[in-house]
């Protein structure tokens, strides 16, 4: 895998995680105003990368993720073969 590539794959994990640390945090706090500005902006980002992510690799899952044709889901590399 590129380095580049794997640059972007972890920054798309790093907001993954930060948006479902926030969730569960909400959950738990759902009247933090700060934390509720932090998990909005986080899924924001996180959709970003993954678009931006899927543009220039192809689609991280096959659920919300279009595909020329023929289908590409089942093309290699998948994201996680290094």
């Amino acid at each position: 895998m590129d380095l580049n590539r794997e640059k972007l794959l972890r920054e798309v994990m790093a907001a993954d995680f930060t948006v479902i640390d926030l969730q569960l945090y909400l959950d738990t706090h759902p009247c933090d105003q700060k934390a509720l500005a932090l998990y909005n902006s986080g899924v924001q980002q996180a959709k970003m990368l993954k678009e931006n992510y899927e543009r220039q690799y192809g689609p991280l899952t096959a659920l919300w993720s279009y595909s020329g044709y023929p289908w590409q889901w089942i093309q290699s590399p998948w994201p996680w073969e290094g």
